[in-house]
């Protein structure tokens, strides 16, 4: 048995309404923009769902430096679980993207194993199995106490008929509105914790592979991992968890948790909204600063990058615009003249922030910081 789907009440209706207007506006406006810095701002949004679904089990690797990684970077200073784990990670997280227009596509146990030996293969063990159901008990254990159980999972022996049901449930359509299903999802598949370690990063891998097939808008743009990571809403999210109770009981209303996930979607929109429009009023004004002082047009990504994001690393710049070695090089050392750019490091682990003559006007555009509106508060 599965938890039932809440009824939405109108206040529900209302704030799933504007979180739709919000997507449609930002596919509209991303769809019309240049789409240098549309994919550079959304490697940053994967790299910061992966980095913020993992601080929430512990592994903290900044988002820049997840993006650093996700290039091939080498020299990034991270111990090598928190690498390994980030690696793994944006792989399952890149396969998810991909299979949001698979035509023949459907779920089931041995995609769900699959994702799950993408996450934790490099952890499998005869103890703590990859890719497969746990062979005993699992407990979510109070995080002050780790001898205090807060969650006690179904028993193994019942894992396989209840992802069974789950996997039914995930390949019919009850008419409820996508974004809610992949919320349901989401609390199924944590709740029966089927594996003996990961559980928490697959359901809301999970979830974000139910908004990716949505196909309104690409998951990076939608899923709420980087929302949830976020310390004040990852302790909400562990609250609203608890709420289930310390054992598995589906008959129960979970309203709730429905309520929290579209919070959760509706400010993660409002959070996205903001960096495309920073992100395109930027790149907009640093076009302007090229054509005023000379600039070769291509510098503008390496620029855009150190405002929006923090840093570049010649390898980054290298790729986006397609540059040789030597290029690349070159235009980075010739920013750095013009005290546009300030190195930092040494060779192979060097990365670039704002110099001293960077456009003063662009930075105070690119890190203001914004404020989001709670939607159930709203009128």
């Amino acid at each position: 048995m599965l938890y039932p789907t809440p009824v939405l009440t109108d206040a529900d209706q209302a704030v799933l309404a504007g979180i739709e207007e919000m997507r449609q506006n930002l596919r509209h406006q991303i769809q019309g923009s240049p789409a240098k810095w549309t994919l550079g701002l959304r490697k940053y949004l994967t790299a910061d769902a992966v980095a913020r679904s993992n601080s929430i089990e512990g592994f903290r690797v900044s988002t820049v430096d997840v993006q650093d990684l996700m290039d091939g970077e080498r020299d990034v200073d991270v111990s090598e679980e928190n690498r390994e784990e980030t690696l793994a990670y944006q792989r399952m997280m890149t396969y998810v993207q991909t299979l949001h227009d698979v035509a023949d596509f459907e779920y089931s146990k041995g995609l769900l194993n699959a994702l799950h030996w993408v996450l934790q293969g490099h952890r499998h063990s005869a103890r703590r199995p990859a890719g497969q159901w746990r062979p005993g008990a699992v407990y979510v254990t109070d995080p002050d106490d780790p001898r205090l159980a807060a969650y006690t999972a179904p028993a193994a022996d019942e894992v396989a008929g209840l992802i069974g049901e789950l996997v039914a449930w995930l390949n019919t359509d009850d008419g409820s509105h996508p974004l809610v299903r992949a919320a349901m999802s989401h609390l199924h598949l944590v709740s029966i914790h089927p594996w003996a370690d990961g559980n928490g990063r697959m359901s809301r891998s999970l979830q974000t592979l139910m908004i990716a097939r949505e196909c309104v808008l690409a998951p990076e743009f939608s899923s709420i991992e980087a929302w949830l990571g976020r310390r004040q809403n990852t302790w909400a999210y562990y609250a609203e968890l608890k709420r289930r109770g310390s054992t598995f009981v589906p008959d129960q209303d979970v309203s709730s948790w429905i309520r929290f996930n579209l919070t959760a979607y509706h400010e993660q929109a409002q959070a996205v909204q903001g960096r495309v429009d920073r992100s395109a009023a930027v790149w907009s004004m640093l076009l302007e600063f090229a054509a005023e002082t000379g600039l070769d047009e291509r510098t503008v990504s390496a620029l855009h990058d150190v405002a929006v994001i923090g840093r570049i690393r010649r390898h980054r710049y290298e790729q986006a615009e397609g540059l040789t070695l030597q290029q690349a090089q070159r235009d980075l050392r010739d920013l750095t003249a013009a005290g546009l750019l300030e190195p930092v490091g040494r060779t192979r682990a060097r990365y670039y922030t704002e110099g001293p003559h960077f456009p003063e006007r662009v930075l105070e555009v690119a890190r203001t910081p914004m404020t989001l509106t709670a939607p159930y508060e709203v009128g």
